[in-house]
């Protein structure tokens, strides 16, 4: 059994995230689902475990690397489409570093897999470049963009709103 913070109703489905902001030679690392765009690198964190904890262990069981945390970066409420429902998702952003730099690739991109309710979703791992960022790849969510390549010491909040 489950025991991500993922709840899903009648009307709506609720999720609470956490994503990992890796960079090395202004490049950012991001997952990408076969047939969508980039997303930040993260996952659902689960009862009774801290956001922190969360994310080493995503980073740990998608990509086999251990993370440092450097500092809560940003807080989203974001609002999309999951399959035919609304979904409320609240994330919480850390920039994050490698323990050690020879457990992943440091160019290029790589295949891999995560698991979503019982299923095998297969990704690509890809470092891409911060100016491509600024000349419209699509990274989800789209908000964080101009954070990640302005960045501030301050926390931020965000709002995505994508639904029809």
């Amino acid at each position: 059994m489950s025991r991500d913070i993922l709840f899903k109703t009648e009307e709506f489905v609720f999720s609470y995230r956490v994503g990992g902001l890796l960079t090395h030679n202004n490049k950012i690392l991001l997952q990408k689902p076969k047939n969508d765009h980039y997303a930040i690198i993260g996952g659902h964190v689960s009862g009774f475990e801290t956001t922190t904890e969360t994310l080493k262990r995503e980073f740990e069981e998608e990509l086999h690397a251990k993370i440092e945390i450097d500092r809560l970066f940003a807080v989203g409420e974001i609002f999309f489409p999951w399959g035919q429902k609304p979904c409320h998702q609240i994330c919480m952003y850390y920039k994050v570093h490698l323990s050690n730099e020879h457990d992943i690739p440091l160019e290029g991109c790589w295949h891999g897999y995560d698991e979503l309710d019982n299923e095998r979703i297969d990704l690509d791992y890809c470092w891409v470049l911060l100016e491509h960022l600024k000349n419209g790849a699509k990274v989800y969510p789209l908000e964080l963009i101009p954070y990640i390549l302005h960045e501030t010491n301050n926390v931020i909040h965000f709002v995505s709103r994508n639904l029809p």
